[in-house]
């Protein structure tokens, strides 16, 4: 099937969104302004929020497709909406976060160590290669190419719902270990 008009109109902003966001990310994320010698609050009670709109974003994603199962796509379509301001918040609450505090070691020892890196890695790895997915996902859903839409969602919803649970996860593994 072709793509539609709204699709080829979003695709360039899709792919640009992709590679700047983990880019910027990734340059924000290595600003530490503490460490930068300013004087600045840490806002060490980010992790717990954000950690929650990660749980919060997974339960949105599975009552979602359950939705749409359902045959109510109006709902579907608002809690996919409301699963991107969230991952959306998520990004700003954890960048900010980790502009303003020093980062945190993971301080578990043996087997639940590698348990946790290959948690962390494979969260940090989808959370980039998710980008494009949800977007085109969403511009295929938003546009009517419900077939095309169906079809990359069902390789998209696994992934996102992945990422979504294992921040929470990461969270309770490292949560410990956060200096208060």
């Amino acid at each position: 099937m072709a793509m539609t008009e709204e699709e080829k109109k979003y695709k360039g902003i899709i792919w640009a969104l992709s590679i700047i966001v983990p880019l910027a990310v990734a340059a924000l994320f290595g600003i530490n302004l503490p460490k930068m010698g300013y004087d600045v609050e840490p806002l060490s009670f980010l992790p717990p929020i954000y950690a929650t709109i990660n749980g919060l974003t997974a339960v949105l994603l599975v009552w979602a497709v359950s939705a749409v199962k359902g045959g109510n796509t109006k709902l579907h379509e608002n809690l996919i909406k409301l699963c991107m301001v969230c991952s959306g918040l998520f990004l700003l609450m954890y960048v900010a976060y980790h502009m303003t505090s020093v980062s945190t070691s993971y301080g578990g020892e043996g087997a639940i160590r590698y348990v946790y890196f290959f948690i962390l890695i494979t969260h940090i790895l989808l959370s980039i290669i998710i980008i494009p997915f949800v977007l085109f996902t969403f511009v295929r859903g938003i546009a009517g190419a419900y077939e095309r839409h169906k079809k990359l969602a069902r390789i998209t919803y696994p992934m996102w719902l992945y990422v979504a649970v294992t921040g929470v996860i990461v969270y309770i593994m490292i949560s410990p270990y956060y200096n208060h």
